[in-house]
């Protein structure tokens, strides 16, 4: 019997893919950077930002003096543009998203999150109306733990008060989130709703034939 379900936050609840978006290209595009230089920059401090040992702006900062292209004003401008595209993110959640997190309260089922976020994603995830509708919230950039590592799903299921087999784990699938998910004992289910919004090469996870599919957020209620 299910009694939680856990969700990733990016291409599942939400989508990066609406309205404006800021990616490695856009950056380029605003500061003269040759793409592979930039990307090696960025991708060197992912991991930092994503546990919390570095702000946006101080991976932008040390992701520009990478590349050679460090002014005040350009980590101004790209900290300003990407918060300007996230912006678009939150102003669109799907209804779909939310209701789907209140009928599960409303059964009974406990609600989740585990995702690998940047500080400004950070900030905008808990000031966002989806984030009271988790039981637990687990934010890698407060957490210090990312997805894939089998701690976080750990300590999710020890927070719910639940066991693994007892859980759903929803997720579009990058960082590998389902396979650890699966590893860790619980059912996981690849939601692919967002997945033709997205463009290369920042499609998060291919379509994978190894789980179980969800096409809107209603599909997910069939699983409890």
């Amino acid at each position: 019997m299910i009694k939680a379900v856990i969700f990733d936050m990016f291409e599942t609840l939400i989508t990066l893919f609406e309205g404006r978006t800021y990616f490695s290209e856009d950056i380029c595009k605003d500061l003269g950077l040759p793409i592979d230089v930039y990307r090696k920059a960025w991708h060197s401090n992912e991991n930092d930002r994503t546990i919390g040992k570095l702000s946006m702006k101080e991976g932008v900062e040390l992701s520009l003096k990478a590349a050679g292209a460090y002014t005040p004003e350009n980590v101004d401008l790209v900290v300003r543009k990407r918060r300007e595209a996230l912006g678009d993110t939150f102003a669109a959640i799907p209804a779909e998203s939310i209701e789907l997190l209140k009928t599960l309260h409303q059964r009974g089922v406990l609600t989740g999150l585990i995702t690998n976020t940047f500080s400004d994603e950070c900030e905008m995830i808990k000031e966002s109306p989806l984030y009271p509708l988790f039981d637990v919230a687990l934010i890698s950039y407060e957490t210090g733990l990312c997805k894939p590592d089998p701690e976080v799903f750990r300590v999710m299921v020890d927070r719910l008060g639940v066991a693994p087999e007892e859980c759903l784990y929803v997720g579009d699938g990058g960082s590998r989130e389902l396979f650890a998910a699966r590893d860790a004992g619980m059912k996981a289910v690849q939601c692919t709703w967002f997945h033709e919004r997205a463009f290369e090469p920042h499609i998060p996870c291919p379509i994978l034939d190894e789980f179980e599919h969800a096409d809107t957020q209603t599909d997910i209620l069939k699983y409890l």
